[in-house]
């Protein structure tokens, strides 16, 4: 799986150059770690989509310690959850306009007062919570439709790897918007619903800890099976490329 060697600062000034662009063109930004690479391992399909989206951003502190053993050093603390909030200081000097896709209403009328008191530069133009499933294909041009004419410079998308961002590059050709970007579970920690790990412990790299605490039903399966699934293929990945060389 292709993942590019991006800090958040990077990120950053590549979304304001597409926003900025004022192309059609809608570009798709994954924000994943080990488990969205588990999930391509296992699935070709999902594989396929993340190899061709316009941006794989690393998170993790197993991407970060792998990209560094490749020779390519990246900062646990300068990936993941945190680009929503370091990308609304920018976006709210230049008044850019969000739309919200994803999570519950509650987390939404949260996540928008808490944009609204931090960056109130930043305008808000839409919020749509989906029902616990599929979409019929009237609902999705409706939501599609209601996007567009809401005429964001970011879609942010809630929806958990490997929905969010199979969701984005389905409806790449109709949304008329220059960046959309899947982020799992920042819209609850921006809000304050959920809190992040202290940063000295992000830092070592035990945010996976804190979350097993507070999230054990959801990241059980991360930590106890993909994780180590991850590191057994990365340890022959790198010793093939040892024999080889």
């Amino acid at each position: 799986t292709r993942i590019h060697v991006v800090h958040i600062p990077e990120i950053i000034e590549i979304m304001i150059q597409w926003i900025e662009s004022k192309n059609k063109k809608c570009h798709q930004i994954v924000n994943t770690g080990m488990h969205g690479v588990m999930e391509a391992h296992r699935d070709p399909e999902f594989k396929s989509i993340l190899n061709s989206v316009d941006l794989m951003a690393p998170d993790g502190i197993l991407i970060a310690l792998t990209s560094r053993l490749k020779g390519h050093p990246i900062k646990k603390e300068n990936t993941g959850p945190g680009l929503m909030w370091k990308f609304s200081e920018y976006a709210d000097k230049k008044e850019y306009k969000y739309f919200l896709y994803g999570d519950t209403e509650e987390t939404l009328k949260q996540l928008t007062v808490k944009l609204t008191e931090e960056f109130p530069g930043i305008r808000l133009v839409g919020a749509h919570s989906p029902p616990f499933r599929s979409l019929t294909d009237e609902e999705d041009k409706l939501l599609v439709s209601e996007i567009n004419h809401a005429n964001p410079d970011v879609l942010w998308v809630a929806l958990g790897t490997p929905k969010q961002d199979r969701w984005i590059f389905e409806h790449l050709e109709r949304l008329e918007v220059p960046v959309a970007i899947g982020v799992g579970a920042a819209f609850k920690y921006t809000a304050g619903i959920m809190d992040r790990s202290p940063m000295w412990l992000s830092r070592l790299g035990f945010e996976w800890l804190w979350r097993l605490i507070h999230e054990p039903k959801r990241v059980w399966r991360r930590i106890f099976i993909d994780a180590p699934q991850f590191m057994f293929l990365v340890a022959m990945e790198l010793f093939r490329v040892s024999k080889s060389s």
